[in-house]
């Protein structure tokens, strides 16, 4: 036998990495404000993280989604929920900045959309339920008390549904000594049946956490080819001190067949955490990390 310990410089600069995405939105609103047009393009390498038929695909009379791709010399491997780890974050955080054009609470805002899609959908066939997608938000609506103001507390929303399973998630954020703190984080999620419910639990805390930690912090740059962090002095893993003070899992109850729990949750927290960090800051973020990558909001 041959024992092989890699130093953790020779590990960070041989792995397999995280693709690399952007996406470009654009939405459009009629004189009663109500949303008539939207588009999105995404570019990626090795493959775009544009999902043509999710939401809010069969919400919007004009609709458009396009994906671009292109081959990369730097080797990429699936990361936690593939693609749908970015796409869920810049996605929910355009859809904020669209209901706040158009003066309308961000739940509300979103319910309005699935309520065409369930009595009203545009075009053909959408890959969600736009039932069990509206479900987990009026679920986290009513468990957050979202609506009630708390002083001090500034809060964030996102829903997302990915690998056969909807979550929708709140984020209360407070500000201490001038840094954003995540106070607590309440999420409702329909997977179809629970099995253990324990085990269940532990997944979506598990995925808000890694969520918080990549969308705030984890940053991994290249020059002439190679990582320029090397080691953990200089990649940041979020620590214990920046995790959430407490998260609540609410799950839908019904007879629906179990889907899947290890990915669904962390999309959604980047989105419910860039909305949070908009309404505790004032600035938007559209880059990832969000950590340095603050722009002023204009208007």
């Amino acid at each position: 036998p041959v024992q092989l310990i890699y130093t953790r410089e020779d590990d960070m600069s041989q792995g397999t990495y995280r693709p690399t995405y952007k996406s470009t939105y654009k939405a459009g609103l009629d004189e009663n404000n109500k949303l008539i047009a939207f588009t999105v393009k995404g570019a990626g390498l090795p493959d775009g993280p544009v999902f043509p038929n999710r939401f809010p695909a069969g919400t919007v009379d004009n609709y458009s989604a396009e994906k671009i791709k292109a081959d990369t010399n730097i080797t990429t491997g699936a990361w936690r929920a593939p693609r749908s780890n970015f796409t869920a974050g810049a996605e929910q955080s355009f859809l904020d900045e669209v209901a706040e054009l158009a003066g309308k609470d961000p739940i509300d805002f979103r319910l309005e959309l699935f309520d065409r899609a369930i009595n009203d959908p545009v075009g053909g066939e959408h890959e969600y339920e736009a039932e069990r997608y509206a479900g987990v938000l009026k679920l986290v609506k009513e468990k957050a008390n979202w609506g009630n103001p708390m002083p001090n507390v500034h809060r964030g929303v996102a829903a997302y549904f990915c690998h056969s399973t909807y979550v929708a998630e709140v984020f209360d954020m407070i500000m201490e000594n001038g840094q954003p703190v995540v106070q607590k984080v309440w999420c409702a999620v329909d997977c179809g049946i629970v099995v253990n419910k324990d085990a269940a639990k532990n997944m979506i805390e598990g995925g808000v956490i890694d969520g918080i930690g990549h969308g705030m912090y984890s940053q991994l740059t290249f020059e002439n080819g190679s990582p320029k962090q090397m080691n953990f002095d200089k990649y940041q893993l979020i620590r214990h001190s920046q995790a959430p003070r407490e998260i609540e899992v609410f799950f839908v109850e019904n007879e629906i067949a179990p889907t899947g729990l290890g990915e669904p949750g962390l999309p959604p927290a980047i989105g419910a955490l860039a909305n949070a960090l908009y309404k505790a800051k004032g600035v938007r973020y559209y880059d990832q990390p969000f950590m340095g990558t603050e722009r002023p909001v204009i208007g």
